[in-house]
Parts: structure tokens; C-alpha cells; sequence
């Protein structure tokens, strides 16, 4: 149940854009800004965080940034993922209401007022949620699928399915956020561990305005495997079932082999079924190591300590 009703009036909304080579799309991205969030009453602040474009993105905003006090420009030195990057606008941002937001229209912005009226009701995060993925390919909407399955299924946490990025958060929220120190960062799963109450509205996502996306099956396989492990134990726990599951079918099978032994006598045993055997626990092992490792280069990354991101220039901000 939401808390008691807020209101706009006198409240600072911050948009938080990544940007990663979206040169094309910037005239129109600032043009149904402009049409739509622009006409909520709400005090403006565009924070667009450029992770290492090696288009004329950085060169575009930063004309803009001069003839709109509204956009404050943080230029990361290179490309850290768009994890990074959002983790960066949400750490200079200072509305009372923020908004993550892709630079590709993908995110609606109209929706936002929807996600506004919600945040008045009383609601700390307004998410929105894809009420039809029939743009995205066959293997990418069954890909999806089962990563949202298999994370909620895995995790202590569950993240609503078909939720990205694209939501309203309170101040609140954001600090809490931005309290988290851990550095292998997956931000839907942060989103939904902080808590607070959150509800979701359903949209339909639309095409790109212009370009390609910058995540291909490698990066998202990557991406989707950082989720289950920095969010779940399972997978290594899951290997003390495997190793008691067999343990007890060796000693069923050591129980057989007497028992044939005693009945029929000693027998040949076969070299296929044996090279099967040996085949088959060492890559049982060698999953098992897999996963291990995982863990331990996740460990080793946040014991290291380094930034999550580095800044090369800043525009907009008062320093």
C-alpha cells in the first residue's frame, strides 16, 4: 500500500540518460523531452552521462549544455558499461524525483507523467513493465524469459519480469542506492533489493529512433550471469547436492557390483562404460570449478577497490 499522498509543486525531477555513441538520436530525444516532461510543473535537471562515445556525442551535448542550463554533462574517461554510467548520473543527480532513461526513445518519456501521478499516491518507485515484447526477436524474448525465471528462482530477491531500467525514484531510494558500496553492480536486482513500495505501470516499447544496440548475445550472457551471482548463492550451494547425489549412487553401484560379484561371480567390466564414468565426473568437476571461479573473480574484483567508474570532465556543475 502506498503512503499518503505527496505533491509536485516545488519538486526537482532529475533524468539520468547513459549515452554510449547516440549522436543520431539527439534531436529527437530532446524534442519529445521538451513535448512531454517539459509540461509536468516539475523543475528540470538532464543529467547525461557520456561512457566513452566515439561519435561526436560528447561534442553535441556540450553545445546543447551551453544554450540549456537545464543539462549537466558528466564525460566518463572511458567505456564502463552502462551499469557504470547509471551508477554515475545517479550520483550527481539531485532532483527529488529521478528517472533512468535510454537515449534510444526506447523508454517512453510521456510515461513518465503516469510514473508522476503514482509517485503522489505515495509510491517510491514507479517501474515501467513491457506488456509486449513481439519487437524483440523470437531467441531474444525466450532468452529474456528464461533469465527472469531462472533469476527469481535462484535469487533471495525477485525482479518483476520485463522490467529494464526505466522507472521513478524517490530521494530516498536514490540514497539508499547510493549507499550500496559493491562494485560488480547489476541494477535491476539493487532496484528491487532496497525495497520500499513500488508498483509497476505496463507499456509497450517501442523501436529504436535511430542506431543499433550496443548489446550483443556475448555482452548480455555476460550481463545476465553477473545477475545470478552477485544476487544468489545457489549455484555454488547446488554442488553440495551434486557431490551427496554422487556419493550415494557410488555406493549403490559399489552394493551392486558385490552383490553381482557374490551371485555370478568376477566379470570383465567394459572399457566404453568405463570411459564414460571418468568422462563424466571430471566435467562435473570442471563445472564445478567453473562456477567457483565466478565467485572468487567476483571477490577479487571488490577486494581490489577500485572505482566504479572514472570522470573526465563535468559540465553544468557548480564545483
Amino acid at each position: 500500500m502506498a503512503s499518503p499522498a505527496r505533491t509536485r509543486v516545488g519538486r526537482t525531477l532529475s533524468l539520468v540518460i547513459p549515452m554510449h555513441d547516440e549522436a543520431e538520436v539527439l534531436d529527437a530525444l530532446f524534442q519529445r523531452l521538451d513535448a512531454s516532461v517539459g509540461q509536468l510543473g516539475l523543475a528540470l535537471e538532464i543529467v547525461c552521462v557520456d561512457d566513452g562515445s566515439r561519435d561526436d556525442t560528447w561534442a553535441r551535448m556540450t553545445a546543447r549544455a551551453a544554450a540549456d542550463p537545464r543539462i549537466r554533462l558528466v564525460g566518463l574517461s572511458r567505456n564502463f558499461g552502462k551499469e557504470a554510467a547509471l551508477t554515475a548520473g545517479l550520483d550527481v543527480a539531485l532532483g527529488d524525483l529521478v528517472v533512468p532513461l535510454d537515449a534510444d526513445l526506447q523508454d517512453p518519456p510521456e510515461l513518465i507523467a503516469d510514473f508522476v501521478a503514482l509517485w503522489e499516491q505515495g509510491y517510491d518507485v514507479v517501474y515501467g513493465v513491457r506488456a509486449d515484447r513481439s519487437s524483440d526477436t523470437r531467441a531474444k524474448r525466450w532468452t529474456a524469459g528464461l533469465f527472469y525465471r531462472s533469476f527469481n528462482w535462484l535469487a533471495e530477491r525477485e525482479i518483476p519480469a520485463s522490467t529494464g531500467d526505466f522507472r521513478l525514484m524517490d530521494r530516498a531510494v536514490v540514497e539508499a542506492l547510493k549507499a550500496l558500496p559493491e562494485r560488480n553492480r547489476f541494477m535491476k536486482g539493487l532496484f528491487a533489493w532496497v525495497g520500499f513500495r513500488q508498483v509497476g505501470v505496463p507499456y509497450v516499447r517501442p523501436e529504436r529512433v535511430a542506431g543499433t544496440s550496443s548489446f550483443p548475445y556475448r555482452r548480455l550472457f555476460r550481463f545476465a550471469l553477473d545477475g545470478m551471482t552477485s544476487f544468489s548463492t545457489a549455484p555454488l550451494r547446488v554442488w553440495t547436492v551434486v557431490g551427496a547425489t554422487s556419493a550415494v549412487v557410488a555406493l549403490l553401484a559399489a552394493a551392486i557390483i558385490v552383490v553381482r560379484v557374490l551371485v555370478v561371480g568376477r566379470d570383465v567390466p567394459g572399457y566404453a562404460s568405463l570411459m564414460v564414468v571418468i568422462l563424466f565426473a571430471f566435467a562435473l568437476q570442471m563445472i564445478a570449478l567453473g562456477v567457483l571461479g565466478e565467485y572468487i573473480g567476483r571477490m577479487y574484483q571488490e577486494v581490489k577497490g577500485r572505482p566504479i567508474y572514472l570522470i573526465r570532465d563535468r559540465v553544468g556543475f557548480d564545483d
